[in-house]
């Protein structure tokens, strides 16, 4: 399988001097492409720190990032911007879309900052909202729909440009369940039929059953990691609850 994210022995500490606090402690990480692949841990246990740093938002203390085989250490900070816009996508919790721009110029604002033909950014926007199924209300803006509309908006923003990587923080830590439901659902069809590499931190063992593989850091260090397989996603359900009481830590959200 191609590698598309590689990260090898990264520590990050916080503060100065006789102040200092380690969140994350020798970290390998490994994902390939095609991949849907969940972050789990108690709360403190460095989830958002090393999604952070694995997307480029920020340094580790020691350690090295590659991506697409690339170190990304190296770039300059112009260089960095270049890099995230044409490589990653970013799906956040309070979703931040533009609320001047419709949804239809929010999903297309990627595709008009590389400067992609009218026709190209017409046909990729109008593609992308069908797979979320928010076709229908293009011409709105973000506070004229639903949070769970507003999100998918925000996802489909970050898959529209086709990225190599697309980094989510607890994309459903701001929805009910029925649209927690229906963005998961999306994002895990998408990841089948387009072979997109999704990254996502999550506390919800819910949000975790969509992915095909969860991995587990407690105290900054991995823990343990599942893997799907052949499994229903009820039953990788109860995997990654059984796993979570082991670490002490996670809500439990029955399905």
């Amino acid at each position: 399988m191609e590698l598309v994210l590689e990260a090898v022995g990264i520590n990050k500490s916080f503060g100065s001097r006789g102040n200092v606090f380690p969140a994350l402690h020798n970290i390998d990480f490994r994902i390939e492409k095609g991949e849907f692949t969940a972050v789990m841990g108690p709360s403190g246990a460095g989830k958002t720190t090393l999604l952070n740093i694995l997307s480029t938002i920020d340094d580790p203390t020691s350690g090295t990032i590659r991506i697409n085989g690339m170190t990304v250490q190296g770039f300059k900070e112009e260089e960095l911007s270049r890099f995230r816009q044409e490589q990653l996508g970013f799906i956040f919790q309070d979703y931040n879309l533009l609320d001047t721009l419709t949804i239809e110029e929010n999903i297309s604002l990627p595709l008009a900052l590389a400067n992609i033909p009218p026709v190209d950014i017409n046909h990729k926007t109008g593609s992308i909202a069908r797979a979320f199924g928010i076709e229908t209300i293009l011409t709105k803006y973000p506070y004229e729909v639903s949070g769970g509309q507003q999100q998918r908006a925000s996802a489909a923003r970050a898959l529209v440009t086709n990225p190599s990587i697309v980094f989510a923080d607890e994309p459903t830590g701001a929805l009910d369940s029925k649209s927690a439901h229906t963005l998961l659902q999306t994002l895990e069809g998408i990841n089948k039929q387009q072979g997109s590499t999704i990254l996502m931190v999550t506390h919800d063992p819910t949000a975790a059953s969509f992915c095909n593989r969860v991995v587990f850091i407690k105290d900054g260090t991995f823990f343990t990691e599942l893997r799907k397989g052949g499994q229903t996603r009820k039953q990788f359900f109860q995997q990654v609850v059984n796993v979570l009481a082991a670490l002490g830590g996670g809500q439990i959200d029955a399905d």
